[in-house]
């Protein structure tokens, strides 16, 4: 793959030892891909509220079980692996925002599996949540549109690596997060 460093190759490399049932490759790739989903988590959080306290290192454990607990995953490369990171990141964010929305209302929350210190403004919850839901009416619009929120938003990924996960040219990628910014602005800020 042109463009990929040798560390960057090294992990496809070793995921997909993973992929065919090779145990040590998980151990040989975890200190490569946790310093990266850390960066992609700390990007994650640093377009969060100032006042917002979820922990980055909290979200990267979390993900990370959920990545390792997989049986039989089929990793294509360094750039799907980091998809797959995205999603987990956005769903323990979701899961986490809908528990703290439950406990205000006196509901029985949902056990999510973050540091008691995680915790998330009441109003930060509803913008998660809020998100998150007009994510999935994007997603019944146009899914691939929504994927691409997904790993550049909760992912980090670049258009290189978001048009090598979804299997199109860079240009689509642009156009298509181009125009998700547009309808998610209009969809979250439309008071009407």
């Amino acid at each position: 793959m042109e463009g990929l460093s040798v560390s960057q190759h090294r992990v496809t490399q070793l995921l997909q030892r993973w992929s065919h049932g090779d145990d040590f490759a998980v151990a040989e790739l975890t200190p490569l891909v946790y310093e990266e989903l850390h960066r992609l988590a700390h990007h994650y959080m640093e377009g969060q509220r100032p006042d917002h306290t979820l922990q980055t290192t909290a979200l990267v454990n979390e993900a990370y079980l959920r990545l390792a607990d997989q049986t039989n995953p089929n990793w294509q490369s360094r750039a799907h692996f980091f998809a797959v990171a995205a999603r987990a990141m956005r769903q323990i964010v979701v899961d986490y925002a809908r528990s703290q929305r439950s406990q205000k209302r006196g509901g029985d929350a949902l056990k999510v599996e973050l540091d008691e210190a995680a915790i998330v403004s009441p109003e930060q919850s509803r913008e998660i949540v809020d998100l998150h839901e007009a994510l999935e009416r994007l997603g019944a619009l146009d899914s691939r549109k929504a994927q691409v929120v997904e790993l550049k938003y909760f992912g980090g990924l670049n258009y290189d690596e978001m048009a090598e996960v979804l299997k199109i040219s860079r240009v689509t990628v642009r156009r298509d997060w181009e125009f998700a910014k547009v309808w998610l602005y209009t969809e979250l800020h439309d008071t009407a």
